[in-house]
């Protein structure tokens, strides 16, 4: 059987168990490939060939839009690939994208796996302050940006070969000469299953981001788990809510739906909306929406009376979802919200999906294909009812990353004892449904976004007048939390309005947005007896105080002369 039709079974098997939870872990097993595989020849390609349905269609705010159907992204992406390696792409060579939600995106990716190149995404939000260490940790060959992006790579592209988007840059190819290429099919590249194809940067705790290392199935067929739990089926068309260069994005503004034979859809706003992006969901029969709670508290506050339209199923992702927020979306639209759970580390693992009962304040239960167990974490046995989340190694399914690359140590120690850990921890019920409890280490959410406090924290020490910071997450309505910093001031500093302000400014200038800190607090750090800083002690005050304005708080919206 050839790898597509393989693949396809699969996918075919779970689609047809959409709504029988128990059946679909019991009969599910991850497809096995012979020889060389490459999903953008091997799938894609082959479902997309004279295929005259919408792959993609993106609208913009004034309500410019475009479409684009399966068989034109597949010649298209022929282009892009065939220009690419006249200019060097080839396989194995790191090429980091930094583009935004245009059609360019989807077509460069398609075109780098199918040349069997790697692919690193990364968010226009990225400072250039960011960039050197991923440009050279990723053994970047090749930089595909927007063209608004360029100077952020001013003096940092000797030895390399770096493609704009969108307009055109000195010392920069122009991707709109790809136009020019022919568009017939590329010679499948001979990768195989284990072979690198994405590279993506996630917080930790540590002094530098771990890089996450996946290959020619790990994400493109472990996805199949993420279209069971979100529940696409051939010709729907999905939205979701996440920035491009993130690892969500892949997950479901690209494999799942185009695994599914399904239609992405997007909203391009540069400011929230809840009115707007409601009417863009029913005008464009939007079937699947996937968003973050924090989206979602925002379009309960806004009026859901309209209606869901077309939608079918709706989705939770990237953080816990209060129960409150499900019912009042079932009340209101007559649709059950579900949540889920995974990592950039690996696809979705845990979810509650369709057709199953929604336990309030349950993330669901392990999807099919993903050996999901609770690990005590004194004792590294398996848990029945409490411990860490963690995946079976000894049932390694497809959908885990190979490692972090470059750090064996911390690779090793995620996957301890014959487990990969995940730094979250869950209880269980009798029905094995998990609710999930919270981080093993200081690592938090903030929107939809990974915060580690150290990154802040090793930014704010830089400044002359921090001797110490601890960051921590401070409880928002919306946001579910923002970054706020406990300062501990150097001798000769006072902890006062214009201290604050030349921090919070030190702050923007070497962070990206999604990390700046929003409030900061002058005190004294507790610690313990060796000397550590105790942030259990300063999170525990946070959620006490519930997000209320501390006495000396300062808060980066009272500091309007740094914005902008």
């Amino acid at each position: 059987m050839a790898n597509h039709d393989i693949y396809r079974d699969a996918r075919d098997r779970l689609v047809a168990l959409h709504g029988e939870h128990e059946k679909a872990v019991a009969d599910f097993t991850w497809p096995q490939f012979d020889g060389a595989f490459q999903w953008a020849h091997d799938w894609f390609d082959v479902i997309a060939d004279g295929e005259s349905r919408t792959a993609l269609r993106i609208v913009e705010e004034d309500g410019a839009e475009g479409a684009w159907t399966f068989d034109e992204l597949r010649r298209r992406s022929n282009q892009v690939a065939r220009w690419l390696a006249s200019h060097g792409v080839g396989r194995g060579d790191s090429v980091l994208v930094m583009l935004g939600n245009r059609v360019e995106l989807w077509e460069s990716m398609l075109a780098v796996m199918k040349l069997g190149a790697v692919i690193m995404p990364t968010t226009t939000a990225l400072g250039a302050v960011d960039l050197p260490d991923r440009l050279e940790r990723g053994g970047a060959r090749f930089v595909i940006a927007d063209a608004s992006c360029t100077g952020k790579f001013d003096g940092l592209l000797d030895g390399l070969t770096a493609v704009s988007v969108g307009g055109s840059a000195e010392g920069w190819l122009d991707l709109a000469d790809s136009r020019d290429v022919d568009d017939a099919p590329v010679e499948h590249p001979g990768t195989t299953a284990d072979d690198r194809l994405l590279l993506y940067f996630t917080s930790g705790t540590t002094s530098r981001p771990k890089l996450v290392e996946h290959t020619q199935t790990s994400y493109p067929v472990g996805h199949l788990s993420t279209m069971y739990w979100l529940g696409i089926t051939p010709g729907d068309v999905h939205l979701n809510i996440s920035s491009p260069g993130w690892a969500k994005h892949a997950w479901s503004c690209f494999f799942a739906p185009w695994i599914a034979g399904a239609t992405i859809f997007l909203y391009n706003y540069t400011r929230f909306d809840a009115a707007s992006l409601l009417g863009q969901i029913r005008d464009k029969g939007v079937t699947t929406f996937c968003a973050p709670p924090t989206v979602w508290r925002m379009l309960i506050k806004a009026d859901l009376s309209g209606g869901p339209g077309s939608l079918r199923e709706v989705i939770a992702a990237g953080e816990p979802l209060n129960p409150e927020i499900i019912e009042q979306v079932r009340a209101q639209w007559g649709l059950t919200l579900r949540d889920g759970f995974g990592q950039t580390e690996t696809t979705a693992s845990v979810g509650n999906t369709p057709g199953s009962a929604v336990k309030p304040g349950s993330m669901g239960r392990p999807l099919p294909g993903v050996p999901v167990v609770l690990v005590d974490e004194l004792t590294g046995e398996v848990s029945a009812t409490e411990g860490e989340i963690c995946i079976d190694l000894s049932r390694r399914p497809t959908s885990l990353m190979v490692g972090y690359l470059d750090m064996p140590e911390k690779t090793a120690d995620a996957m301890a004892g014959g487990f990969y850990h995940t730094g979250d921890t869950a209880t269980r019920d009798e029905d094995g449904y998990l609710f999930y409890v919270g981080r093993t280490d200081d690592v938090f959410k903030a929107s939809d976004y990974k915060i580690s406090p150290f990154e802040l924290e090793s930014v704010l020490v830089e400044h002359p007048a921090v001797l110490e910071a601890a960051v921590v997450p401070q409880p928002d309505p919306v946001r579910l939390a923002v970054p706020k910093a406990y300062v501990a001031l150097a001798p000769g500093h006072e902890p006062t309005r214009e201290t604050a302000a030349a921090i919070f400014a030190h702050a923007r200038d070497h962070l990206a947005p999604y990390l700046r800190v929003r409030r900061i607090e002058f005190s004294e750090l507790p610690k313990t007896i060796s000397g550590k800083i105790r942030r259990v002690e300063l999170r525990a005050r946070e959620r006490d105080e519930a997000g209320a304005a501390a006495g000396g708080e300062w808060r980066y919206e009272d500091f309007p002369e740094l914005k902008g």
